[in-house]
């Protein structure tokens, strides 16, 4: 199978197209281990497509690539070997996956934005049009946005004439605010001599920011990540009376940002909350 992977991706490459290999489950490759949570500082924000200064295909969407010397690689030949499947980084090729997961997002497509070139999937289509935006998740139900910093699988070229993105796609990113009520926090009070030994606003602000931050950086297992974030938040400051509604509130936010509806976030606190024993309080 790795021959035919491998032509693929570097047929691809020639069309204009970045291809990165997937393993089971459609999920890049990890991380190398020197490039393990960004160690080796070669994309530590994601912006830049393209392979890191490692040989191996390494960040993800980010190891995306046009050179067929890169995509040919031994090291690249190694994960080829392992791929199940080819993806391609859609914004690298000016291009926007309208990803529509069932049988009734695609009959709202149908009513809602205008034909282009389709690509069957295992459970709905893929939209393919001409221009590039930014990616969103769960723009509406069955419905995501796939196109600059995220990857979309390679199912073949798909049948009908590739269209100019249009506003009514554009605009499913446009949401009105979300305020967040999070569940509200009580913790017991402090022991000892009653000072709290995090609450000082340099500790906190940046515990709560590198906590966003994984939120924000996540590109799989979604679900998990809010759970283990909210997890490690409550674990260092839920029992000091530190933690604010307002504290909450923003990685809520960052939680939904990625997708994640309020339920999800309520559920992944108030489950975090019980495996470190503060349900009670």
């Amino acid at each position: 199978m790795t021959p035919t992977l491998l032509h693929t991706a570097l047929q691809l490459a020639s069309e204009g197209l970045p291809p990165l290999p997937l393993r089971k489950g459609k999920v890049p490759f990890g991380n190398c281990p020197a490039c393990a949570s960004n160690a080796c500082g070669g994309r530590p924000n994601m912006k830049t497509p393209g392979p890191c200064t490692c040989p191996q295909p390494c960040h993800g969407w980010a190891a995306a690539t046009t050179d067929p010397a890169v995509i040919s690689s031994p090291m690249w030949r190694r994960a080829w070997r392992d791929a199940a499947a080819v993806a391609y980084h859609p914004g690298g090729a000016d291009l926007t996956v309208v990803d529509l997961d069932n049988a009734d997002a695609i009959a709202w497509a149908s009513r809602a934005l205008p034909s282009t070139r389709t690509v069957p999937t295992t459970r709905g289509e893929h939209w393919i049009y001409q221009g590039a935006m930014t990616s969103v998740n769960a723009v509406r139900p069955g419905v995501d946005i796939k196109s600059t910093m995220a990857y979309a699988r390679w199912l073949g070229p798909g049948t009908g004439t590739l269209t100019e993105l249009p506003d009514a796609v554009r605009a499913l990113t446009t949401k009105q605010p979300v305020t967040v009520r999070p569940t509200a926090v009580t913790v017991p009070s402090p022991v000892g001599d009653g000072t709290c030994p995090h609450r000082t606003p340099a500790y906190l602000a940046r515990g709560i920011a590198m906590a966003e931050q994984r939120i924000t950086q996540a590109r799989e297992a979604v679900h998990n990540t809010v759970y283990r974030t909210f997890l490690a938040v409550l674990s260092t400051h839920g029992r000091c009376g530190c933690l604010t509604d307002s504290h909450i509130a923003r990685l809520f936010a960052a939680a939904q940002a990625k997708g994640e509806s309020p339920r999800h976030c309520t559920d992944a606190w108030t489950n975090a909350r019980t495996r470190l024993g503060l349900s009670h309080v």
